[in-house]
């Protein structure tokens, strides 16, 4: 396909008379890792659960969402995720005593379900990206660290191949340098080819590793650019990134 595996257009969200999200306008390419950065309570995770179809009951979502071309904002969220999109959400959503390995394998469920035969074909990919889960794929979830359990949510969600893959501010509470390695394994998730949509607190990690960038304020999309010159705006290194320009 050559348009963009996402794209959305004037998409806003109320919950009651409150509106979250002011028609947001982004887009996702194959491959491309897009990210979202903005403060606490600007939207970012009501976007992400917007295009998911999993926004609260009290919460309405207007607009456009198109995925591999098609219209989709009227699908239910069984359906999407079937069509390959995958949330890995905030506080990651493990099965604590179930194992590692059983946790992935429920990540291929969609696919076992569809009838492939290969459905499990992604483990040694998941294994070699977090050799750790390998070392632990007997353990029970809920006995791995933060880091542990953030890549084991990335790696779940990779199971099922998914065309496009969000995560919902995977560094959350981690130390820098577990970030600095989920980060890394991110960034190399475009060699497979899934479009990734990336929301961030963190500013400085997401665009680093980031193809375009969006910020988002207050529900509307403040700015928006190519990572690497947003990292380079002023009003972007003064709200988000601070004076010093360190790497992560």
């Amino acid at each position: 396909m050559s348009g963009p595996v996402l794209e959305v257009s004037g998409l806003a969200v109320r919950y009651g008379k409150i509106e979250a999200l002011h028609k947001a306008a982004i887009k996702v390419g194959a491959g491309q890792i897009v990210s979202v950065i903005g403060p606490n309570g600007a939207g970012k995770s009501t976007l992400l659960n917007a295009i998911m179809g999993s926004l609260p009951v009290t919460g309405h979502a207007s607009g456009r969402i198109a995925y591999l071309g098609e219209e989709i904002g009227m699908l239910p969220i069984e359906r999407r995720v079937a069509r390959g999109m995958c949330l890995v959400p905030e506080k990651r959503e493990l099965f604590a005593s179930m194992t590692v390995e059983d946790n992935l394998v429920l990540g291929a469920y969609r696919r076992k379900r569809a009838g492939e035969r290969n459905f499990l074909d992604q483990l040694d990919h998941v294994f070699q990206l977090f050799p750790r889960l390998k070392e632990r794929r007997a353990q029970a979830a809920g006995t791995l660290s933060g880091g542990e359990r953030q890549m084991l949510a990335v790696g779940r969600a990779l199971m099922g191949k998914p065309d496009l893959l969000m995560l919902d501010e995977p560094s959350l509470g981690l130390a820098p340098l577990i970030v600095k390695e989920i980060f890394h394994i991110i960034s190399a998730l475009r060699q497979t080819g899934v479009a990734t949509l990336l929301i961030e607190q963190n500013a400085r990690a997401a665009l680093q590793i980031s193809d375009y960038g969006y910020v988002l304020e207050t529900g509307d999309l403040a700015l928006e650019g190519p990572a690497q010159e947003l990292a380079q705006n002023p009003r972007v290194i003064e709200t988000y990134l601070g004076l010093a320009k360190k790497p992560v």
